[in-house]
C-alpha cells in the first residue's frame, strides 16, 4: 500500500494547526490530525487493513456482512454489550434498533 500522499500531508498539517489553534496539546493534536486522515484512508479503501474497517455495503442484508462489519454498526448504534456477541446475536440485537 502506497505511504501517505502529499495531500494527506497537507490535512494532516492543516488539522494539527486547527487543533492547536483550539488549545490542544501537542500530542493531542497530532493524534486528532492523523486519526482524521487515516480514517478518510480507510474510508477511500487506500489502506491495508480492512477486516476491521466500515460497516460493509449498505445494501447488503446483514447475514451477508462479517461480524467486524456488524460489530462496527452496533457500536455505531451504541449497541450495548455488543463486544460480548456472536455474529447472529449481534444481528438480532440490529433488527432491535432499526
Amino acid at each position: 500500500m502506497r505511504r501517505w500522499t502529499a495531500k494527506d500531508e497537507r490535512q494532516y498539517e492543516h488539522i494539527k494547526e486547527g487543533a492547536l489553534e483550539r488549545g490542544a496539546s501537542e500530542d493531542r493534536a497530532q493524534e486528532i490530525a492523523a486519526r482524521t486522515v487515516n480514517k478518510r484512508r480507510r474510508e477511500e479503501g487506500r489502506t491495508p487493513n480492512r477486516r476491521t474497517m466500515g460497516t460493509g455495503n449498505p445494501n447488503a442484508p446483514l447475514e451477508q456482512r462479517s461480524r467486524d462489519e456488524l460489530y462496527n454498526l452496533a457500536k455505531e448504534r451504541d449497541i450495548k454489550g455488543r463486544s460480548r456477541m456472536s455474529k447472529a446475536e449481534l444481528i438480532a440485537a440490529l433488527r432491535q434498533t432499526r
